[in-house]
């Protein structure tokens, strides 16, 4: 290495003056390259990825609070949904529907048990009603009581069929669940 290094000073000795001033330009240019690339380029790097690690944390503290606020939204329609089957009255959910029908003024076509999934703190009661030939104003007045009833029930499915004999009146299925803690 030495005997390179020897060589090279040299060779630069013999140069011309305006040589020497060429070749100490472009090692200097060389130079500045060489540590521009070693050192300017990753610092620069850095903090690009420093912007864009802090802009992914921005958003994902976005989602944080709208998944906290959502959260906070469920659990506060949860214990509503809760302290209503605690006040809500008692009662076979089949006599609650009739009894609901007479006031709409609908007449039930039928009215078939379901099985509904096993719980540890609530029991779940479901039945599929069937209308046949009621108005479309029977049947929102007949779904708002039941929505709305003292008892907490809940409807599941709904299927809204035109008649092919009379076109202005409906058939009307749908599943209706009644909750009571255990």
């Amino acid at each position: 290495m030495k005997e390179l290094w020897r060589r090279l000073t040299a060779a630069f000795g013999n140069l011309s003056g305006r040589e020497r001033m060429l070749v100490s330009c472009a090692l200097a240019g060389l130079s500045l390259a060489v540590l521009y690339a070693a050192v300017m380029l990753p610092v620069l790097g850095y903090g690009e990825r420093v912007q864009q690690d802090r802009e992914s944390q921005g958003q994902q503290l976005e989602a944080m609070r709208r998944l906290q606020q959502e959260f906070a939204d469920v659990s506060q329609r949860l214990s509503s949904v809760e302290e209503r089957i605690q006040k809500g009255s008692r009662g076979n959910l089949r006599t609650s529907l009739e009894s609901l029908a007479r006031k709409s003024m609908v007449k039930i076509e039928s009215m078939e048990p379901q099985a509904s999934p096993a719980n540890d703190q609530y029991r779940e009661t479901k039945v599929e009603v069937g209308l046949k030939g009621v108005t479309l104003p029977q049947s929102v007045r007949y779904l708002h009581q039941i929505e709305s009833a003292a008892q907490v029930h809940s409807i599941k499915s709904l299927r809204i069929r035109t008649r092919s004999d009379h076109s202005e009146l409906l058939d009307v299925t749908f599943t209706v669940s009644s909750f009571e803690r255990l």
